[in-house]
């Protein structure tokens, strides 16, 4: 990979994945092919200013949960809530019981229906209720586990912009970053990904890491392909939806066993 290729796709990934001003400047499948490669890292920038925010809120004595909760809402607002939203319309769409057209249109109004609040509620739960757990037991822990949650996010990202997943529809960040990202470079990503944890996850005793990311991005994986199925394709929705999967699944996986 080029140093401008890096950069490019480094510009993408922050650029459309964060509200942090990077200024883009290239919108083709090659920057998009870059920024979907370097999605996890935009994850431990994200993850890194959430567990540092909890840090502080836990050193003025609010309790694991307030800082549980503060660490859950800072990728909310990195993101301007854009995964949360996706998550919801994908739950919309897959809950309507309709036609893929109608089920996509659905998904693009403004408004959340009931699949949609209700998915956003469990969620918020699971993702505050692990987050208190990790803090309870230590700061590094919990700091640790956000991090993850983070990356894997991101790392699901990845895999769902892999080459052979086709678009829902021809227009929207779906169809810019769908299929873009080679198999090869996917899997090479992922076993960074889960490395990292794994040395991670031994410092800080958490020897559940490996497996808690391995089984987030299959449960984001059975979301995609149940989407692919349900709508033909993938939408940025969609790939929210995916994001949140495997973040929170990968939170509650790191608070089993204590």
């Amino acid at each position: 990979m080029s140093d401008s290729f890096s950069l490019h796709g480094l510009r993408f990934a922050f650029g459309t994945l964060t509200v942090i001003p990077v200024r883009v400047s290239r919108w083709d499948r090659e920057a998009a092919r870059g920024g979907m490669t370097c999605a996890p890292l935009v994850g431990v920038v994200v993850g890194g200013c959430a567990a540092a925010l909890g840090g502080v809120l836990l050193v003025l004595g609010t309790g694991a949960m307030v800082a549980a909760v503060a660490s859950v809402a800072v990728p909310a607002a990195l993101t301007r809530g854009l995964h949360l939203d996706g998550l919801a319309d994908t739950a919309d769409g897959l809950g309507s019981g309709k036609p893929a057209e109608d089920a996509l249109r659905i998904m693009k109004q403004s408004d959340i229906g009931p699949f949609g609040v209700l998915t956003l509620v469990l969620v918020l739960l699971a993702q505050v209720a692990a987050v208190t757990r990790l803090y309870e037991e230590s700061w590094a822990r919990g700091a640790f586990g956000v991090v993850v949650a983070a990356v894997t996010a991101r790392l699901a990202l990845t895999f769902a912009a892999r080459a052979g997943v086709p678009a829902a529809r021809p227009e929207g960040l779906g169809a810019a970053v769908a299929g873009v990202v080679p198999v090869g470079w996917v899997w090479g990503v992922g076993g960074t990904v889960g490395l990292a944890a794994g040395v991670a996850g031994w410092w800080v005793g958490a020897v559940g890491a490996v497996p808690a990311v391995v089984l987030a991005v299959c449960s984001a994986e059975l979301l995609l392909r149940r989407c692919v199925k349900r709508f033909g394709g993938v939408t940025g929705d969609v790939f929210g939806g995916l994001a949140e999967t495997a973040g929170t699944a990968s939170l509650v996986l790191l608070t089993l066993g204590g």
